[in-house]
């Protein structure tokens, strides 16, 4: 059994229980009065809304109305076959901006993705008997006149009839009735929403009572998104509530019960982290000392995690075909109905501005940042996933409904959906036959090298898979190299960074205000940057600091000095050379003296004399290679009557050990990097 389509039935069964209502059976049918026309507001399933998020789709708002078949504040001749039906206005206000897809539909430029929805049309429900393509049997049928919708200007005007032969008579609004008062016209079931800042507001929404007892006439108010990016900064997670005010005007009234209602719970969606290259804990920044050189090799692993369930999503409902979550044609259309995806409520046929009602314009991204990149450090990063041994990538789910969590490499965080991943141009291969527990001996990993532009880099992956009922915890490896050459210092000594955050984020497809509002061209979903910088790998010369504590040239003594660079061993250490600085700290200290280069293999010596006259105290030696060793010699001169001799002190900083800046030999077996 698949467990996924196994918990959407569930959820089915569940949102049609709640929904029967729409003019369809809601108690008793019968005939006579239900009573003053009345309507509830409802949020029935208020989602958790991402903190980080731009265009979170907040909870469908249904107002279910019964009553009205005598005199009522919509007129007296309400539901008269032939008379005009009434119309009102209805805003939806929040506490932050719209910012629902403009489409530009009519000519009306903020003519929106947002929906109402009257008497949930494809929902799939049974219609009332005697009633044909109207109610929930209909298909989704949208106004063309956003500007004015069923009222005065609009060409959307429908008149009161009544359902074809059938007990009981069910009002049904039509553009036009037969003589005998049957609706026999176009029935327009859903209108566009016009988004000002944080309102959408529908005009001229048809209100034709019920009339009959035992039904109910519904509107849904669907495809509303919000920018919640400002809204999730207080309280414990997710006690923080988007709320959603609904206000009524126009010619007509219409009498709405709890006009406030709690559209979503917000919380930070977002936990990032860095692990070490093993992946068995919290990472730290890693040295690369300047004459090490090599790679691709392991660098560290980035972690995104899901703080609820349905943080990461794919782009539309998956099916069992691979990859049909990032489907540009879903099918996506039940009202109501909880997708867990990036897209809501999606239209066919109501497109604009290069986007289709409801359709989000892919899944849930997640991007590293790499910022303060030294020069000639080259970033590379898995294409995919990787399992929690760092070293192992999770094989691509063979159905697109599987509940492994996967994500793929895409160009960049706007590429649209379903692009093909960039081409990978290197291999990894390690950890041979004395791999560590937990990983595949001689496991080859596709990876991708960033392009570095003025120091900075940065990879986006989106959610290809996702499973709804757990927290996902996406890994990915990231993996270094360069070429030494500590001489020209190159790659010069710093300190790279990351931020890990969704994607895409404000400043670079979008600035933070024009995110933050409605726009026909800007992408679903988007988000704010929360992240903070981390540093993840630094430059470090490679050096050996020594101390020789006392030097002297005066009263008759001199004191030579000499420094051997060992690089050049049995170990096969990597052969460095470089020069060294004098610094002199006494009496009659001289300004820093530089060694010329100092060849692995061989010993440089001066005296105290020709560095320093007249100098007595103490000298640090910092030597641009690792494994420098020195020797002081203080005698009179000619050595006749007093000498000694002692070994400079080394003093550690870090980059001083023996092999520092090789790779374990236990780490890479077969690294083969292509296109270079």
């Amino acid at each position: 059994m698949n467990f996924r389509r196994c918990i959407l039935a569930m959820v089915m069964l569940a949102l049609f229980v709640g929904l029967a209502s729409a003019q369809v059976v809601v108690g008793t049918v019968g005939a006579g009065s239900a009573g003053p026309l009345s309507c509830t507001a409802n949020v029935s399933v208020p989602p958790q809304l991402r903190s980080e998020g731009m265009t979170e789709l907040i909870g469908d708002i249904v107002l279910s109305c019964t009553g009205g078949a005598t005199p009522t504040i919509l007129g007296s001749t309400a539901t008269v076959p032939g008379t005009p039906v009434p119309t009102v206005n209805i805003t939806v206000s929040l506490a932050t901006n719209v910012t629902s897809r403009l489409l530009g539909s009519g000519g009306v430029t903020n003519a929106s993705e947002a929906l109402l929805l009257i008497d949930e049309p494809g929902s799939g429900l049974t219609a009332p008997a005697g009633t044909t393509g109207v109610g929930p049997g209909a298909a989704i049928t949208v106004c063309g006149s956003p500007g004015f919708g069923a009222g005065p200007g609009g060409t959307c005007a429908e008149v009161v009839g009544t359902s074809a032969t059938g007990a009981p008579v069910v009002p049904v609004a039509s553009t036009t009735v037969t003589a005998a008062g049957v609706a026999s016209g176009t029935t327009y079931n859903a209108f566009q929403g016009l988004v000002t800042a944080n309102q959408v507001t529908f005009l001229g929404i048809p209100v034709l009572p019920p009339a009959s007892a035992g039904f109910a006439r519904v509107f849904r108010i669907t495809n509303v998104r919000a920018n919640v990016s400002a809204l999730g900064g207080g309280g414990l997670p997710g006690t923080t509530q988007l709320l959603a005010s609904i206000a009524i005007s126009g010619s007509s009234s219409l009498p709405v019960v709890n006009p406030v209602q709690v559209a979503g719970f917000i919380q930070s969606g977002l936990t990032t982290s860095l692990r070490n290259s093993g992946n068995t804990g919290s990472g730290a920044s890693t040295n690369l000392a300047q004459c090490g050189g090599g790679g691709p090799s392991p660098l560290q692993v980035v972690r995104f995690a899901e703080n609820f369930a349905t943080a990461f999503k794919t782009r539309v409902a998956p099916t069992a075909t691979a990859g049909s979550g990032q489907s540009a044609t879903p099918s996506q259309s039940v009202p109501g109905t909880i997708y867990n995806s990036e897209s809501g409520l999606v239209v066919s046929g109501l497109t604009g501005n290069g986007g289709t009602a409801g359709l989000a314009d892919f899944g849930t991204r997640l991007k590293a940042t790499f910022n303060s990149v030294p020069a000639g450090l080259r970033i590379f990063v898995s294409t995919a996933n990787v399992s929690n041994a760092f070293l192992n990538p999770f094989a691509a789910p063979s159905a697109g409904n599987s509940t492994t969590s996967y994500a793929v490499l895409v160009a960049n965080e706007t590429v649209p959906s379903g692009n093909t991943s960039p081409a990978s141009n290197a291999t990894f291969t390690g950890f041979g036959g004395t791999a560590p527990a937990g990983v595949i001996p001689g496991t080859t990993i596709n990876v991708f090298e960033l392009p570095v532009v003025n120091g900075s880099a940065s990879a986006v992956w989106e959610v290809i898979n996702t499973n709804p009922v757990g927290l996902d915890t996406l890994d990915f490896g990231v993996y270094w190299a360069f070429t030494a050459n500590p001489g020209a210092n190159s790659p010069p000594v710093g300190t790279a960074t990351v931020n890990l955050s969704y994607a895409p984020t404000p400043p670079g497809p979008f600035s933070a205000t024009s995110g933050a509002t409605a726009s026909g061209s800007l992408p679903i979903p988007r988000f704010a940057d929360t992240s903070s910088g981390t540093s993840i790998a630094g430059i470090v010369l490679c050096q050996t600091t020594l101390l020789f504590p006392y030097v002297t040239n005066l009263s008759g003594f001199d004191t030579g000095m000499a420094i051997a660079n060992t690089t050049t061993d049995p170990f096969g250490t990597r052969v460095q050379s470089g020069t060294c600085d004098l610094n002199f700290y006494g009496t009659a200290a001289p300004p820093k003296v530089t060694t010329p280069n100092i060849p692995t293999a061989t010993v440089y010596a001066t005296l105290a004399s020709t560095a320093a006259a007249g100098f007595q105290g103490y000298v640090i030696a910092v030597c641009n290679f690792q494994l420098a060793h020195g020797f002081a010699f203080i005698s009179d001169i000619g050595a006749r009557n007093l000498a000694m001799g002692y070994l400079a002190l080394v003093v550690q900083t870090g980059t001083g050990n023996r092999n520092s800046g090789s790779l374990p030999t236990s780490l890479v077996n077969s690294v083969e990097v292509l296109g270079n």
